[in-house]
Formats: structure tokens, sequence, C-alpha cells
């Protein structure tokens, strides 16, 4: 089984020369996996062990010619070690910056400017206002698993995922106490 330990989203354009670039940087075999998500897309990879010798698979998949993924999977249930999966994250990210990438996401993000969002301006009907619902806990510190962020996520990363949340028609609905809750997380640095 494969479960992502670190992935990277970018989108671009690259010449086959910067493909090879790519495979040669990241030591990867050219050819497709053929097992775990999105095999399909998958276009180069490689086996390797992080320094406590739990065995993963880094791979480059594209998708639709211009989406590169870079991902680090766990084939068993150990996780690998931090600092190898943030060494893998400086790589992912220098690899991108020198192609001339644009950085769409990093999962788990550890910065602001790798987390995902998915629009700029709210574009809520009042259809969709009208049928907006806080379903959520009412305390803020069980509310950051229902936003997709772990209790240890960098604060950078925590203020990006609220402010995305405070946008949306439900926060309207969000009970006063989170309300402060959330304004004492924003002011608090």
């Amino acid at each position: 089984m494969f479960w992502p330990a670190l992935r990277a989203l970018s989108i671009g354009e690259l010449s086959e020369d910067q493909v090879r670039w790519l495979r040669e940087t990241f030591a990867l075999t050219e050819g497709p996996r053929t097992e775990g998500p999105a095999a399909q897309d998958s276009i180069a990879h490689r086996t390797l062990t992080d320094d406590q010798r739990v065995p993963l698979v880094l791979d480059l998949a594209c998708m639709d010619g211009t989406a590169w993924v870079f991902t680090l999977f766990q084939t068993t249930e150990d996780k690998p070690s931090a600092p190898f999966v943030e060494t893998q994250r400086a790589a992912f990210r220098t690899a991108i910056d020198h192609l001339g990438l644009e950085l769409v996401e990093i999962q788990p993000p550890a910065t602001s400017d790798e987390v995902l969002i998915p629009y700029a301006e709210p574009t809520y009907t009042p259809e969709s206002a009208f049928r907006a619902h806080w379903a959520l806990p009412d305390d803020l510190e069980l509310v950051w698993p229902h936003l997709g962020v772990v209790r240890d996520a960098p604060r950078e990363v925590k203020k990006v995922k609220l402010r995305e949340l405070m946008l949306t028609p439900a926060w309207n609905l969000a009970p006063a106490a989170v309300h402060r809750q959330a304004q004492r997380f924003l002011d608090d640095d």
C-alpha cells in the first residue's frame, strides 16, 4: 500500500530537457510506477529509504501535460523521519523554483504559501448563502481537523486555513465563542 508522506503540486510547461533534468536530479527510473494512487499519471520513480531504513518511493507524475506532482510515498505503516521529509520538501521546492513552475500546494503544508487556496474572492450566490449552516464544533481547537489541519501544523498554515473558513457564508453562523477564539488566534503573534 502506498501512502503519501509528502506531495507537491505545481503547474507549468516543461520541455523534454527539463523533464530529463528532473529524472537526473532525483535519480528517477524512467517509467511509471505500476501500483499505488494515480499510478497512471506516473512518469518516473525510484525506491529509497530514509535514515531510519523506512522504505519509500519517490515519484514524479504529470497530469494533462502541465500539472506536475512530486510525491514521497511510504510503502509501510512506518512513517519516514521528519528531517528526511523536510529534506525532500526542500528538494521539491528547489526543483519547482529552478524550472519556473508555479507552486500550487504541498501536503502537508509547512508554510502559508504551501496551502491551497481554491479561490481568491468568494463567489457565493444568494442560494449558497441561504443554505449555509455551521456544522462544526463550538471550539476552535476541535475545528482544525475539519479544515484539514493537523493539531501541530505551523501557525501560519492554521492562519491561512482559518481566514479561508472566515470567507464562507457558514462563518456568520459560527458561535460567538468560536469568533472570539479565532480573533484571538489571528491577533496573537
